[in-house]
């Protein structure tokens, strides 16, 4: 069995949710007015990091191309921040069950991991 397109889609919904934790702990960190540009903010900044920086050999074009390591440095500290959001907003069994996922995930995906570490091409999500 081919499980490439559902760890694509959970790969998908990882995002998405990084994006909406981030919102919401920016929305319930500040107060007021901060807070609503903080939940517009923060998902915007993680999104635009997130879009920009890929790899060279990358399926979609790279706006700017960073070394492998690096991306992967990238996506960790992202995934990190809504994990640590979750903890910090006192939802800590969500933030072990996110923490979770996303080992799995990376473990799954061991060929892209590896290949991003050792700065080599991934060609896994192309046919």
């Amino acid at each position: 069995m081919n499980t490439r397109p559902l760890n694509l889609l959970l790969r998908f919904l990882l995002e998405l949710v990084m994006l909406a934790v981030l919102a919401y702990w920016g929305y319930r960190r500040y107060p007021g007015w901060q807070g609503i540009v903080a939940a517009i903010g923060f998902p915007v900044l993680a999104a635009t990091l997130w879009g920009v920086f890929r790899i060279p050999n990358d399926p979609k074009p790279a706006p700017v191309a960073i070394p492998g390591p690096l991306r992967l440095l990238l996506e960790w500290a992202l995934f990190a921040w809504a994990v640590l959001a979750l903890d910090n907003l006192g939802y800590n069994s969500a933030a072990w069950l996110l923490a979770g996922v996303l080992v799995a995930h990376y473990l799954v995906s061991y060929d892209r991991t590896a290949a991003m570490l050792l700065n080599k091409p991934y060609r896994g999500f192309v046919k």
